[in-house]
């Protein structure tokens, strides 16, 4: 597997790895932060928003959903990832994007 080299890019090949997603979308939101805080410019790779629609949440309450995710993203949020929005769904469940 190639080495990601973005914040974005590693979410997207964590996720895809570990939830075999049938629907994914990472957004970088960073851009909407900027001046929220003293040390949050909007430049980097600090809010993301993640959509996903996998069959591995199918029976899965909305919190193990995002406990999930967020499991799988702790090293990028450990490192540095300020925010992480999270939809998450299952195969035929409706999303609002």
């Amino acid at each position: 597997m190639q080495t990601a080299t973005t914040v974005k890019s590693r979410i997207e090949a964590t996720l895809r790895e570990n939830l075999l997603p049938e629907r994914l979308d990472v957004i970088d939101e960073s851009h909407h932060h900027a001046g929220h805080q003293p040390d949050i410019t909007g430049t980097g790779e600090t809010h993301m928003r993640v959509r996903i629609v996998s069959q591995k949440f199918t029976g899965m309450s909305r919190l193990d959903r995002h406990r999930t995710v967020n499991a799988l993203l702790k090293p990028e949020l450990d490192a540095g990832l300020h925010a992480l929005a999270v939809e998450a769904s299952a195969p035929g469940e409706p999303t609002r994007w």
